[in-house]
């Protein structure tokens, strides 16, 4: 994972982690290799390796890959920059989560945990063993360097999920202690266990402050031997990596060279992909799997086509509309909007039936709202009432619903009645306020996302809105999101199961004017600031459903967002140069890690690199 802490994703699984028992050495202090957030971790001590792993899979051969966009730093941490986010294979953290539990974590560097029945500190005890790949020591000086780093200089999205620790210690250079500033919540604790170090002794005479290209040192099972920037980056597995044998790697990190080759262009990785020059894709578009692949290489099994089940909880993919500015700084105009959105027939027209609508902030989980308002949800939501719509209370949120024809001139009436409730009049087919029109620009980083969305500008022009794509490169997007330069933006955020802080970051006020948050929309909404301080410290699993249902509810009856599509299936396509384990893991297809080069497969190919 990544060179800070598992390229954040460790961290921020590990955000979600809280309490299980195990090895309890006192009434007031449990020391443990595991833990989970509710509930007992899935495994116990002793396992010699995970079960959804080959352990005497074969190391060896290289994989290709293709990457979306470009990078010019390897910089984790700032928020200048854009780093290639498979960097995460470079890192180890404190304890790592396994792939068949939405939230656990289980010793790597750190040997053992130790922390009191209030949970107000946590002790990691690290393996004297471990080190990065230039041979020098992991010490708790590396993780106390980690953590100033973040506090310092890491990007505002980062830094959230780190508000509640008060400090860290060093004990010794095998022991490290975080306090915090809460008590009875396992949260933060969890989030430091998803730490990776770094080298106090690399950076000394060095400005970690500054984007760079050149690779320091790696503490996981793989380092970067070669970057050519906005290019491509190569991995090489390190061949003494000093935890291979751990239980929680036996079996995983098989190849011995992951390189990524940048694009600019979807259409041109695909055809990449089908001469042989990529060897594996996750498909995100329903036309390319619907047309693509209809090729003599999936006919004849060289290419490999699947759909095993997504059974991770996803984040919202939506309009986000940035309420910082007019007209979406009315909620009539976000709702009128919304109207315009005719998913039914982009379904049948463009996404050739693949899709279902999103009608959450938390699709695919147990975290989402569905049906009308419980008792215990409206329990959550009382305190709140005088300033929630009403509907909140009494009724189930669903999109607009048209019958998919394209011609959807009921809502298009509905959007036009909400325009002139704000203000805005349609005069000479134009919509018009104070002697302008409304002026929206959709801003995009893939062109091909155009086809997509075509048909919402379309509709957006109808009612007489001056409506038009802006196609900006990777980099610029990021400046632009990060400035939140823009009108609305497609977005589909990452899911953390379960949510925790990182909700501060997406939806809290104190995020929606710092630059480089995920508050895309501009939320300022007490209600929701409060729910989310209610999740990050729900005592128990059920009590924080419960309220991130009811925040899911006052989110998406405020019509911050157009809520888009999601679906529970991947779709992957892959050369048949591959083994695997007989047994999959139960979240994600485990290729990155689990898989190996099956000799006698390759063999058959003529793969010309």
């Amino acid at each position: 994972m990544s060179y800070f802490c598992k390229s954040l994703k460790s961290a921020v699984i590990a955000t979600t982690l809280l309490f299980g028992v195990h090895n309890a050495v006192s009434a007031e202090v449990t020391k443990t290799w595991s833990m989970a957030e509710f509930g007992e971790p899935l495994y116990k001590d002793g396992i010699e390796h995970w079960p959804y792993v080959n352990p005497d899979a074969p190391k060896g051969g290289s994989v290709v890959l293709g990457a979306f966009g470009t990078f010019d730093s390897l910089n984790t941490y700032i928020l200048k920059g854009n780093w290639p986010r498979s960097i995460g294979l470079t890192g180890d953290a404190l304890m790592v989560s396994s792939a068949d539990e939405l939230a656990s974590a289980y010793g790597v560097i750190a040997e053992t945990a130790e922390f009191p029945d209030d949970k107000s500190w946590i002790i990691f005890n690290l393996r004297p063993q471990a080190r990065f790949n230039n041979g020098t020591p992991i010490t708790a000086h590396d993780f106390e360097f980690a953590l100033n780093t973040i506090r310092e200089h890491g990007r505002p999205f980062l830094k959230s999920f780190y508000e509640e620790v008060e400090g860290v210690e060093v004990l010794s250079d095998h022991r490290v202690k975080f306090t915090f500033t809460t008590t009875d919540t396992m949260k933060p604790l969890m989030t430091v266990a998803g730490m990776s170090p770094v080298s106090v002794e690399y950076w000394k005479d060095k400005d970690i402050s500054k984007t760079y290209l050149e690779p320091a040192p790696s503490s996981g099972p793989y380092q970067i031997s070669k970057v050519e920037a906005g290019r491509s980056i190569t991995y090489e597995r390190v061949k003494d990596y000093w935890g291979a044998e751990l239980p929680v790697n036996r079996g995983l990190n098989n190849y011995d060279e992951i390189r990524y080759d940048y694009y600019r262009d979807l259409e041109v990785m695909l055809e990449a992909f089908k001469a042989g020059e990529i060897d594996y894709r996750a498909e995100n578009s329903s036309k390319r799997w619907a047309t693509a692949y209809k090729i003599e290489d999936v006919d004849n099994g060289n290419i490999v086509l699947a759909t095993p089940p997504d059974n991770q909880p996803q984040g919202i993919q939506a309009f986000m509309m940035n309420s910082r500015r007019e007209p979406f700084n009315d909620q009539r105009v976000r709702q009128a909007f919304n109207l315009l959105y005719d998913f039914e027939a982009t379904r049948r027209t463009i996404l050739y039936n693949q899709y279902e609508r999103i009608n959450s902030y938390f699709p695919n989980s147990d975290y989402g709202s569905s049906g009308k308002p419980t008792a215990e949800e409206i329990a959550v939501l009382e305190p709140f009432r005088d300033k929630l719509p009403p509907e909140v209370f009494t009724e189930e949120y669903v999109s607009p619903v048209t019958d998919g024809s394209g011609r959807n001139r009921k809502q298009m009436r509905e959007a036009i009645a909400l325009f002139k409730e704000a203000g805005w009049n349609l005069s000479e087919g134009k919509m018009m306020k104070d002697g302008k029109q409304m002026t929206v620009e959709l801003l995009l980083v893939d062109a091909g996302s155009q086809r997509v969305h075509a048909l919402f500008v379309q509709n957006m022009k109808k009612v007489g809105i001056d409506a038009e794509f802006r196609i900006v490169d990777s980099s610029q997007y990021e400046v632009r999101t990060d400035d939140f330069d823009f009108d609305i933006v497609s977005v589909r955020f990452n899911f953390f199961p379960p949510p925790g802080a990182e909700l501060r970051s997406y939806y809290g006020s104190a995020a929606a004017d710092e630059r480089g948050t995920g508050n895309y929309i501009g939320v300022k909404n007490e209600t929701v600031d409060a729910l989310i301080e209610q999740i990050v410290e729900a005592p128990t699993l059920e009590e924080l459903k419960v309220i991130t249902r009811a925040l899911d509810r006052v989110l998406l009856w405020n019509d911050y967002v157009v809520t888009q599509f999601y679906n529970a299936i991947f779709r992957l396509a892959y050369w048949n140069r591959f083994g695997q384990p007989e047994t999959k893991p139960k979240y994600g297809t485990g290729f990155l890690n689990s898989w190996w080069i099956d000799e006698t497969l390759d063999s058959k190919l003529d793969l010309d690199r």
